[in-house]
């Protein structure tokens, strides 16, 4: 008996504050005025990020030109596989009604194009990107392979079907002088992505670190020729191909394709004037009926021209001032029942 006793006793915590839960606490007492102060002022402060929000979008200056109906005959080409060598030009003219201040983007975007599916998601290999194996094109059927059996680099459906138009933009200063628009192509990428998840293989001749390897199937040239007038936007390491890479979430997305050199007539930014685009169409979308656009956009610190979160900021506001309003009504309601009852 007395053993068991012991070993009851040896199972006991310790007799201490802590593990005799005899620690001093602190209960928080919610006054009503308290809650409704903080409502208050959570909704006041979510009105006011949201109202910033929505101004700052809306002093962006954004043109759109949808460009596949325009380029009709360059569209009804590519949908013949026939045809893929044979290049096909159109010119868009415009006219930009005010002054483009400050850094100008320049951004192709599509309609109906879905890079959210789950397969073409996976259909990639990591271990290719980084330049450690080029042979590994496990997860990218039916882009693993050439016809005779050769590892494509890149492989998988992400990097076949890669955006492969050509887009100039020409300002014209007067009626005889036409001048194409200095832009970078370089620096329109996410750092992480450009020197972390996207590496060459390690070689002194990049097209000798990828010999042995095959062309994706719509490629019209090898990845180590993506960019032979700069070698640190060659290989994987293109900003355009790794721009691509990164998948939208949604159907219609834009992604970033340029941005404006400011340097001679555009040190201020774009002026107003006449303009046109120079596309060769090579991409195709009619056959799933989609559409392409070609963006010119300012930015701000807040980022784009998108509303979502502006507007997500103000309904927050209004709905978190509507439901402070709700409990103060309810509240005084409840307190003048209670008076009234005291009195009797």
């Amino acid at each position: 008996m007395k053993k068991t006793s012991q070993i009851c006793q040896s199972k006991l915590p310790d007799n201490t504050a802590l593990k005799q839960q005899q620690l001093p606490a602190y209960r928080l007492q919610l006054s009503a005025t308290g809650v409704l102060s903080g409502f208050f002022a959570t909704g006041a402060f979510c009105l006011g990020v949201g109202i910033i929000l929505i101004l700052s979008a809306k002093s962006i200056k954004e043109i759109e030109i949808k460009y596949t109906k325009i380029c009709a005959n360059c569209a009804e080409l590519r949908e013949d596989a026939i045809n893929f060598d044979k290049e096909c030009t159109c010119s868009i003219p415009f006219y930009l009604s005010e002054t483009m201040q400050g850094n100008v983007y320049l951004y192709y975007k599509l309609y109906g194009f879905y890079q959210n599916l789950y397969r073409y998601i996976l259909s990639r290999s990591n271990s290719q990107l980084v330049g450690t194996d080029l042979k590994d094109v496990g997860n990218c059927a039916p882009f693993s392979k050439s016809h005779n059996g050769t590892p494509i680099a890149p492989c998988g459906a992400i990097a076949n079907s890669i955006f492969n138009d050509t887009i100039i933009l020409s300002y014209n200063l007067n009626s005889s002088i036409h001048m194409e628009v200095p832009m970078l192509r370089s620096g329109i990428t996410w750092w992480t992505d450009k020197y972390v998840k996207f590496r060459n293989p390690s070689a002194i001749n990049l097209s000798s670190a990828f010999t042995g390897t095959a062309k994706p199937p719509y490629w019209s040239k090898p990845v180590y020729e993506l960019d032979l007038e700069d070698t640190e936007n060659n290989g994987f390491l293109n900003d355009d191909f790794i721009v691509w890479m990164r998948t939208a979430a949604f159907p219609t997305f834009k992604k970033l394709y340029r941005r404006l050199n400011r340097v001679q007539y555009f040190i201020e930014g774009l002026p107003a004037g006449n303009y046109s685009f120079n596309i060769t169409y090579n991409f195709p979308v009619t056959r799933f009926k989609g559409e392409k656009s070609v963006v010119l956009s300012t930015l701000t610190w807040s980022g784009g021209s998108s509303l979502f979160l502006g507007l997500a900021y103000t309904v927050t506001g209004a709905v978190t001032w509507l439901a402070a309003f709700s409990m103060m009504a309810i509240h005084l309601m409840l307190k003048e029942k209670r008076t009234l009852f005291i009195e009797r």
